[in-house]
């Protein structure tokens, strides 16, 4: 199973699928698109940063509001080394990328510093600084920005409601599995404690065990493959072979297998968006991360939605955008596993147009400059609501 806890899985099967996508009837690929969607991304990118300059998909980015990096005023504040600062940024990553996934396009956070209120991912983002600032996921009580066992395994849904401003004119999609993550987040502290060494079971001693199994170097998949194995028993109600909770990997019938793998697809989405959120901590820290573009293109709606809004993909069935789909229908599986691919491939195209090399504008970077953005700006002039094209089930633990 251990094969299928890496980004080289989520890359061959999501190609596997790629590959007989026009045999079936969910889609039509409409690869002469590409170069246009291309075009539509290299434009948000020299919106966002015109001077090409881009920095990593990480959630670090959704920490800036108006201008002002709220995470790095806080740090900026701290005097602890910078051991201790790796820990806390752990701590504080990973409990924010494991409640980013979709909020549902009624949800809001009111920031009480400016009176301005925000949705989606920057919402997410700055509800859970707060909370963490406020000592939400730490049972220390002189010790707020801490993420520990005891602290995340005593959360209850009144709790992060509370933090997250949940009332009834202002629901956020699948607050209980979210709550439900956090909690089993605390008891894999305990259960993995190998992967958190110290006395206080918290996330940020993660940090700890990559410095003392890799030697001040880390390759981007390898740091991806502990993620997966650090976190893996969080996942709900995911598909288990042999005792290995595989997370965020479902079904098709594209892949056929003589052994117990057949017919799965990972895509590992909230375990990759971590990962690649943990680089800057651990390099800050003076690890090196290599082979970044290792790591595949993530598996959601955003990036998913930049294809079918400019037309690389067309769904056979207008009707099957009327209603919303749940993570494992057959529809859901090929977009996502064709997202992958797509983001590759555009990746190509958009450093040939630019004259960039891989180097100087990784994967990651051309995520965020790029193709996240660009989904969000596309759905934006689609969609009043800036909804995705396809509407997908949320239980708080996919998206």
């Amino acid at each position: 199973m251990a094969a299928l806890l890496s980004a080289d899985a989520v890359r061959d099967r999501c190609n596997q699928v790629f590959a007989t996508a026009e045999t079936r009837d969910h889609f039509r690929i409409n690869l002469d698109r590409l170069d246009f969607a291309a075009d539509y991304v290299i434009e948000t990118i020299r919106n966002n940063y015109p001077n090409l300059d881009v920095p990593f998909h990480a959630r670090w980015r959704h920490f800036t509001f108006a201008g002002v990096d709220r995470w790095k005023k806080i740090a900026d504040t701290l005097d602890v080394n910078r051991e201790e600062m790796a820990r806390i940024r752990f701590d504080l990553v990973v409990t924010s990328v494991l409640l980013d996934a979709g909020a549902g396009a009624q949800w809001r956070y009111r920031d009480y510093r400016t009176d301005e209120t925000f949705h989606r991912s920057e919402g997410l983002a700055l509800a859970s600084l707060e909370a963490f600032c406020d000592g939400v996921f730490s049972s220390i009580i002189s010790q707020p920005l801490l993420a520990d066992a005891d602290g995340l395994r005593n959360l209850t849904t009144d709790h992060m409601g509370a933090a997250f401003q949940v009332t009834a004119d202002n629901p956020l999609a699948g607050l209980a599995g979210r709550t439900s993550l956090m909690t089993a987040l605390g008891a894999t502290l305990h259960d993995n404690a190998s992967y958190f060494p110290g006395d206080t079971p918290r996330v940020g001693n993660l940090f700890d065990r990559i410095v003392q199994d890799h030697d001040g170097r880390i390759s981007a998949p390898a740091l991806l493959t502990i993620v997966l194995n650090a976190f893996g028993n969080i996942w709900p109600g995911r598909i288990e072979v042999a005792g290995v909770n595989l997370g965020d990997t479902w079904r098709h019938a594209a892949i056929v297998r003589d052994d117990e793998t057949t017919g799965l697809v990972p895509f590992h989405k909230l375990s990759q968006w971590l990962t690649y959120s943990l680089i800057e901590p651990l390099q800050d820290a003076g690890v090196a991360v290599t082979d970044i573009d290792g790591l595949t293109g993530l598996a959601e709606y955003r990036n998913g939605g930049l294809f079918v809004d400019l037309g690389v993909l067309d769904v056979c069935d207008p009707t099957m955008l009327e209603r919303p789909h749940n993570p494992g229908d057959p529809l859901i599986v090929e977009w996502r596993a064709m997202t992958v691919v797509l983001l590759d491939r555009i990746a190509v195209t958009i450093r040939e147009k630019l004259e960039r090399t891989a180097a100087d504008l990784p994967l990651a970077s051309i995520l965020e400059g790029g193709t996240w953005a660009a989904g969000r700006r596309i759905a934006a002039a689609k969609r009043a609501d800036a909804a995705p094209p396809i509407q997908i089930i949320s239980d708080g633990s996919v998206f």
